[in-house]
């Protein structure tokens, strides 16, 4: 497994995050235990989970399966980086919402920092995320309480999910004017076929020091060999609603195939190479893979030790062309 450090700090990182995701709504504990033995054994050591994940009335309950992962012990803890999200309602009633159980308020942020903590059955969590931007609360409020947390032990590191580009700067802007160390990563959705993070999102990652942790590298799965599949009768298993409905354009369809037919013809697995061409962009620390099987682990282990030709690249961009930097982009 390759390393790099997280952004502008001295934390070292694998360069494939396990997302969890799927752990409890697909995989069962069992299971997900033996995903995450597979990965720290293979060298994964950066975690990613949120506390909503669950989802409806189990929100929280992939957070408890990592937590009684933790607990078998063998050096599991000290040997993960541990990030996890706050943001989203944790109320199993989506229509009744009790008010400050949800965003980024001060009230919430202690609340539900030490609710993830005990779910997870750990005294800190190395990245605490925004899982979304907050409106509504001024980043003053945020930074506050995030430094008590950080003063607590609770935290070690904060970073930002889902934010503009100017999202970012005015969070390291505030920290910055209330010394405080700030947003150290963005986790972002950015792949071959979703390329919009280039425009102002990673500029902004990396002036100010972000790692980015782009989320979905395979598109919901189409960027997994979704046509050979659905040829196979796999595709309705492999990839998600989302993308099932975007292969009903045939543009889509077109473009999907040309890059299938690319891949191919270079002898390499169309999922592998979505992965390692995300490695090979500037600021990305690493992708994150959720895995529902240790198979669909292993296949994307082994992305990191593909080395995409410069062939190779170009014509991924001739496919998949990015927007361009700004302002060029959308001016001259």
């Amino acid at each position: 497994m390759e390393y790099t450090q997280l952004g502008r700090t001295g934390l070292k990182v694998s360069r494939l995050v396990l997302g969890t995701m799927n752990f409890g709504p697909q995989t069962n504990e069992a299971d997900s235990h033996t995903i995450m033995d597979a990965a720290l054994d293979a060298g994964v050591n950066f975690f990613d989970t949120a506390n909503v994940y669950g989802w409806g009335e189990n929100k929280g309950r992939t957070e408890e399966i990592v937590g009684s992962w933790f607990a078998k012990g063998g050096g599991r803890r000290d040997r993960t980086v541990l990030a996890t999200k706050v943001y989203g309602n944790m109320s199993a009633d989506a229509d009744h919402v009790w008010p400050n159980d949800d965003k980024l308020s001060a009230l919430n942020i202690r609340r539900a920092v030490d609710a993830s903590l005990k779910r997870l059955g750990t005294d800190h969590i190395d990245l605490y995320q925004f899982h979304h931007v907050d409106r509504s609360t001024p980043w003053d409020e945020i930074w506050q309480a995030m430094d008590v947390l950080v003063q607590q032990g609770k935290i070690l590191y904060a970073g930002s999910s889902n934010h503009a580009g100017w999202h970012i700067a005015r969070a390291n802007e505030t920290a910055a004017r209330r010394g405080s160390y700030g947003l150290v990563s963005e986790q972002c959705l950015y792949n071959l076929a979703e390329r919009r993070a280039e425009m102002e999102v990673i500029p902004a990652a990396e002036g100010y020091g972000l790692g980015v942790i782009p989320w979905s590298p395979l598109h919901g799965g189409l960027l997994g060999g979704a046509l050979r599949k659905e040829r196979e009768g796999g595709g309705t298993r492999s990839t998600s609603g989302r993308s099932a409905d975007a292969l009903a354009d045939p543009a889509v369809r077109t473009k999907i195939q040309a890059y299938e037919d690319l891949v191919a013809k270079h002898g390499l697995e169309p999922g592998e190479v979505a992965l390692a061409w995300l490695l090979t962009r500037p600021g990305v620390t690493g992708p994150i893979v959720g895995p529902r099987t240790a198979d669909q682990l292993a296949s994307a282990l082994r992305a990191v030790e593909l080395t995409l030709p410069a062939e190779l690249l170009g014509s991924l961009d001739e496919i998949f062309p990015g927007p361009g930097p700004t302002p060029e982009a959308f001016a001259w």
